[in-house]
């Protein structure tokens, strides 16, 4: 054995000892879409006195993570997202409406001398708990004061519920008490104004005991009232949590139930290994043996893939498992590159061997292969960097599977197959033919290019019709991007949809949007309430019989025209560096080409969701940017194959060249597909709803851009060269050998 083959294998082996250990030792971390909980997102505002900079951030951050752990919630996540933005994730608290109180509240806590009661026409004044109005002086400690505070009962002061607080410093509670004991036994001037967020919620009298001046020494007070046990910890929780430096608003909120999660966890599980069966069974029965070992590196691939995202202590989320999925698909292209070029040099040239062929293989499908990934982690990074929540996780989850292919393909794949390549004849290896599609292309030799400007007008027909669709019907976007509530509800039984929106307009709201699919009821509607939802749970479970809150999402007004914003620059970004890399890999014209069939790969899904009226989301985002990927694939390859072809016969016309290229590509492009869309195909019957269009976008972006790579890129290239004034490529410089003086020996 070579030292190469010698080192690849040491490689595959300690990677693929270093997955094992990873994955079985590793718990994977899981979103809360798929274990149930609540994400807040809120944003900080500028106030008179204070900046909401990152450090004003920051500081409200350590505000809410106290809050948090006061609350009792397990394995809280809180974070800082950009300069101003707060991302809280609290597993298990399925009811916002007292996350979303307790954790974001502003509580400017203080505490006021009472200087008497307010004149009527005193705009300053504050109502007591009575409803007096009361004239308060300056605060004389505020919330930064206060060092802890609980929630407690006394049998022997009576059954109530009461608060103590602890002073940071006792000599200014002193100092406020002391100048109120000054005051008669009765006057309103001896109370003192406990006030959260400019309403007082206790003013207590200072204790006849209390002398002038002297003051409660010790640092330490009870505040008392008609508590219940909830809201004296409530209070509690906001005031040893402290003020907020700066004001806080609630712009994004999303909450999952845990058994939505275990569904979208069954269900990814049950699509991906469909996918894995339907693809490894197909690989098999096209490439016979390497087929075979292609399966047992995919296998592996998806080992690595996993062990890789929780080896980073990445996130799974709902889309995150679609990416993993569906990069197992995209998996399977490297190695049809490598299998299609390994079947080409040995046909060329029987006498080689096999051994040789596939060493060739590798070697000539490199081009193609990091070419096409790179595209892909294009799309990923865009997705990365320009998406929110969930689908962020699905960009994670691609970046990581595109390297893991290359790995399987390249090092897994290459070392397995040089165990066995050579011990077995060509036809069981499954690279002693071009196999059954490249012959019978070959034999029939169509002339697709003859009729390019044909093909050009059909493209233009779908854009058309695509524009159509955007004109009659328009897009419906869904809440994160327009804003507003989305909630979900899980019925006992089957619900009607008039039923269903007759109880949501009892509640208040019959201008929502409701949908009922079975026993579930889909409610959207504007920036409606906490409250609200209960309000119409409540009337749903009058209606309808008992239902369960599956799914709650709330987006606000700016940030849905941001995240809208956002997906209009990731789509132009996107294609604009496609456009670049492919002009900077290849020729102007051949990236201008592959750009132009993108766009009418784009347009053709969006024609047909505008038509039918699916949702436009964030998903919907990252199943576009994935088509622009996978689409960019199939471009490199053919144009890859034009390159070469055109370098190695300069004078041949440029249309012969690209309908060769085509047609010699022609195998390739069949299997990668099917292999892609038995994968999505899968996603679709057992993804549920929430994957469902997903897929359905995909599939449709794969047909579409496997056709238009063949039938739109390739006649765009031939009009454009006409265009050009840029020579046939150069054939590669063959590489001098450096001459010796001497035979280097010394005597």
């Amino acid at each position: 054995m070579s030292r190469a083959p010698l080192w690849r294998a040491v490689v595959t082996c300690v990677l693929v000892a270093t997955a094992f250990f990873l994955a079985f030792s590793m718990s994977p971390r899981l979103g809360l879409d798929l274990r149930g909980g609540t994400q807040l997102v809120f944003e900080t505002r500028d106030s008179p006195t204070v900046k909401a900079d990152a450090e004003a951030t920051d500081r409200a951050l350590d505000v809410l993570r106290r809050r948090a752990d006061a609350l009792g919630v397990v394995d809280p996540t809180l974070v800082r997202s950009g300069e101003r933005r707060i991302i809280v994730e609290l597993p298990g608290v399925l009811d916002p409406r007292k996350a979303a109180e307790v954790i974001g509240r502003t509580a400017q806590l203080t505490f006021h001398p009472v200087l008497g009661v307010a004149a009527a026409d005193d705009k300053k004044a504050v109502a007591d708990e009575s409803g007096q109005k009361l004239s308060l002086g300056p605060a004389a400690i505020t919330g930064d004061g206060v060092t802890d505070a609980a929630a407690r009962t006394d049998p022997q002061q009576g059954p109530g519920w009461f608060v103590t607080v602890d002073f940071r410093d006792p000599g200014a509670w002193q100092r406020l008490t002391g100048a109120a004991g000054c005051e008669p036994v009765g006057d309103p001037k001896r109370r003192l104004a406990i006030v959260l967020d400019n309403e007082i919620i206790s003013s207590p009298q200072v204790d006849p005991s209390v002398p002038c001046r002297a003051g409660i020494p010790g640092g330490s007070t009870q505040i008392t009232g008609s508590f219940t046990p909830q809201e004296a910890q409530d209070l509690a929780v906001l005031i040893k949590g402290g003020a907020l430096p700066v004001p806080m608003e609630l712009i994004e909120q999303r909450t999952v139930g845990p058994t939505l999660g275990e569904k979208a966890i069954e269900a990814s599980a049950k699509a991906g290994v469909a996918g894995v069966l339907l693809t490894a069974v197909f690989i098999i029965a096209v490439y016979r043996l390497v087929g075979l070992l292609a399966a047992i590196a995919l296998a592996l691939y998806g080992l690595l893939s996993y062990a890789a995202l929780v080896a980073i202590g990445a996130t799974l989320t709902l889309p995150g498992l679609a990416g993993f999925v569906l990069a197992i698909g995209m998996a399977v292209d490297a190695n049809v590159l490598v299998f299609e070029r390994a079947r080409e040099e040995y046909a060329r040239s029987s006498r080689l061997g096999l051994r040789t062929a596939l060493d060739r293989g590798f070697k000539n499908a490199w081009s193609a292969i990091a070419d096409s990934n790179i595209t892909t982690l294009l799309a990923a990074g865009l997705l990365f960097f320009l998406a929110s929540g969930p689908v962020r996780g699905f960009g994670v989850t691609l970046a990581i599977g595109v390297l893991a292919s290359l790995i399987s393909a390249m090092l897994i794949t290459r070392v397995l197959s040089h165990l066995v390549i050579g011990r077995v004849g060509p036809r069981l290896s499954g690279l002693g033919s071009v196999g059954r599609v490249r012959t019978w292309v070959t034999a029939r030799d169509p002339q697709l290019m003859a009729r390019g400007r044909l093909w050009l007008a059909v493209a233009a027909a779908v854009v058309a019709a695509a524009v159509a669709g955007l004109l009659a019907q328009g897009l419906n976007f869904g809440v994160e991007f327009t804003g507003g509530r989305i909630v979900e509800f899980a019925a006992t039984k089957p619900v009607g949809a008039d039923l269903a929106r007759q109880a949501v307009a009892e509640a208040g709201h019959p201008s929502a949007v409701v949908q009922s699919s079975g026993n579930v009821v889909t409610v959207r509607a504007g920036q409606i309430s906490a409250d609200d939802v209960a309000g119409i749970e409540a009337a749903l479970d009058g209606r309808v019989g008992e239902v369960t809150k599956q799914r709650d999402e709330l987006i606000g007004p700016s940030l849905g025209e941001e995240l809208r914003r956002n997906a209009l620059i990731a789509l132009g970004v996107a294609l604009a560096a496609q456009l670049l890399y492919l002009a900077v890999r290849f020729r102007w014209t051949f990236g201008a080409a592959s750009v132009a069939a993108l766009v009418v790969d784009t347009a053709a899904v969006v024609g047909v969701f505008a038509w039918l009226g699916k949702p436009i989301d964030g998903v919907f985002l990252a199943a576009m940017l994935t088509i622009i990927g996978y689409s960019i694939n199939d471009k490199v390859v053919v144009f890859d194959r034009v390159r070469e072809m055109w370098t190695a016969d300069r004078t041949a016309p440029f249309a012969r060249v690209v309908n060769g290229a085509i047609l010699q590509t022609v195998p390739r492009t069949v299997n990668t597909g099917l292999g892609a869309l038995f994968i999505l195909s899968a996603l679709a019957v057992f993804g549920g709803d929430s994957l469902r269009d997903f897929a359905i976008a995909l599939i449709i972006g794969i047909v579409a851009g496997t056709a238009s790579s063949s039938f739109v890129a390739g006649p765009l290239a031939i009009e454009f060269e006409r265009f050009s004034k840029q020579p046939p490529p150069e054939p590669p410089k063959p590489r001098e050998k450096l001459r010796r003086d001497g035979s280097g020996a010394v005597v």
